[in-house]
């Protein structure tokens, strides 16, 4: 858990754009990715970084000694015949594991899953840096067993986002209305006063034409709220390392309550007769012991456990049997919290700009600062060296270049070639609410280029690569980048290979 990467827990409802929301940060699909508007991811999805896509099973991925999923066996053949790791090479996924989980359905919990489903999500909690509620505008209702899925995340209050999705697609005067009524129902749901932080947003991948009615009288507002979000997100690797510390010292706490309570339960029993009357009597009156626990001991009362939750742990065990309390132990325990752990803050940087752990954002920082990604490029034999770009389709390269620029007099696109040159003559002939170029209208800009009909037919199969006879802004620059080293007298298949590596879609050229 220490050692593995930073982790965001998706939740929702079915069809509130989960996996939709996994493709718009990642900027592609990720291998047994399914979306429609049924119920239509069945399983829970670790995606993750790999050197190529591919799926691993549940079973094997809870026995590799490589994948941080071992603790999962402890939910049987059932869960994990309903778990697999999905694994691309993409550079978000360099810092970062998403998990994405079942569509949340209506009706009493587990009976039909054949597992604990708040006790999987509750795991997955423990150990996520960003767990993200989805809201659907159209589907505002909490079911039984989303209720019950919120109420497990108990104690992770400080790493819950709420998003409320598709809000284009409802107008100004109903995004209003939507979002009282969502936060009305989760004020019956969530017990604390504290505020969740709400994020309004449509996340739809680029490279997909949006479905349904799209309203842009909210668009500004929209655009504000995905930025912040992402920024949330690209701030996790950042900050991975204190997370660490922070779940530590949580822990930490709760093991020094855990014994105190054990050692009380122990102590309180008769040295001769009756000790199962009594162990049961505490048992049953399990929050009044907490209480005296507190008042002895001077412990606050959030490190204390759920009362009935643990009440069914101890059902298990014979209080005659715990060990009594070390006080040894414990003093070990109030050292490492009022000594150990304060010197290692120490070593932390003030300056968050000097963390280690910033490869996500360099990773997604728009490219006009080096313009080269930093994993090394993998060696492959051509003339011209293959620079591995982040994927333009993907949500955090969008975000930094919709921020202000670093460099208040333009940015030097010609040492930058991950920058799309196109963009506002795209913006010039594309249809304005689509973002979509007519075969039409493409036809009389890359006619222009001077090429052959045969050559211009080969730039359009290879730019339209899904087959949808219009193009999108980045097959329109995959295309008008191909037709520049076209007229330059540059083979057809190495221009492919060199316009696609500028991009970040090599590996869309290698499925092709």
């Amino acid at each position: 858990d220490i050692g593995s990467k930073p982790m965001v827990l998706l939740l929702g409802q079915y069809s509130t754009g989960k996996t939709t929301f996994v493709e718009y940060l990642l900027g592609e699909s990720y291998p047994g990715a399914h979306v429609g508007i049924e119920p239509t991811t069945d399983r829970f999805v670790a995606i993750m970084n790999g050197p190529e896509p591919k799926v691993i099973p549940g079973h094997a991925a809870a026995v590799s000694g490589d994948l941080p999923f071992s603790g999962l066996t402890k939910f049987g053949t059932k869960f994990l015949s309903r778990f697999q790791v999905a694994q691309l090479n993409n550079p978000l996924l360099s810092n970062l594991t998403l998990i994405d989980t079942p569509g949340i359905l209506s009706g009493s919990k587990q009976i039909q899953r054949g597992y604990d489903f708040t006790s999987v999500i509750n795991w997955f909690a423990d150990r996520s840096d960003l767990i993200l509620l989805l809201f659907d505008s159209y589907k505002l209702d909490i079911s039984d067993e989303f209720k019950g899925a919120i109420q497990s995340l108990r104690g992770h209050e400080d790493k819950v986002r709420i998003v409320l999705n598709k809000c284009n697609q409802v107008n100004q005067q109903q995004l209003m209305r939507v979002y009282g009524a969502m936060m009305w129902s989760l004020g019956k749901v969530i017990p604390t006063p504290e505020v969740n932080r709400v994020y309004l947003g449509s996340f739809w991948p680029r490279y997909k034409t949006p479905v349904g009615t799209v309203y842009d009288d909210n668009a500004e507002l929209i655009a504000s709220e995905q930025r912040d979000l992402l920024r949330d997100l690209r701030s996790i690797p950042k900050n991975a390392a204190l997370r660490r510390v922070n779940e530590i010292v949580k822990r930490a706490r709760q093991a020094r309550v855990h014994a105190h309570i054990i050692g009380h339960l122990r102590s309180e029993l008769p040295s001769m007769f009756g000790k199962d009357k009594k162990a049961k009597a505490m048992v049953e009156d399990l929050p009044a012991e907490f209480r005296k626990i507190q008042t002895r001991y001077n412990l606050p009362p959030g490190d204390f456990p759920n009362p009935e939750a643990f009440k069914n742990d101890l059902e298990a065990f014979k209080i005659v049997d715990f060990n009594k309390l070390s006080l040894k132990l414990i003093g070990n325990a109030d050292d490492a919290l009022s000594v150990d752990f304060p010197k290692l803050m120490q070593k932390f940087p003030t300056d968050s700009r000097k963390s280690a752990d910033i490869g996500l954002e360099e990773a997604f920082e728009e490219r006009s600062s080096s313009g080269r990604s930093s994993e090394k490029p993998a060696h492959r034999p051509l003339e011209t060296p293959i620079v591995p770009y982040p994927p333009p389709y993907s949500a955090m390269s969008a975000a930094a270049s919709s921020s202000s620029a670093r460099n208040p007099f333009g940015e030097d696109t010609e040492h930058n070639p991950g920058i799309l040159r196109y963009r506002v003559l795209f913006d010039d002939v594309s249809d304005p609410h689509r973002k979509m170029l007519a075969a039409e209208g493409a036809r009389e800009i890359l006619s222009q280029s001077g090429l052959a009909k045969e050559r211009l037919r080969d730039v359009w199969n290879i730019a339209d690569w899904d087959m949808r006879g219009e193009l999108d802004q980045v097959q329109f620059e995959v295309a008008m980048r191909l037709c520049e080293r076209l007229k330059n007298k540059e083979a057809l298949d190495l221009a492919k290979r060199q316009v696609f590596a500028e991009l970040g879609l090599l590996n869309r050229f290698n499925s092709h």
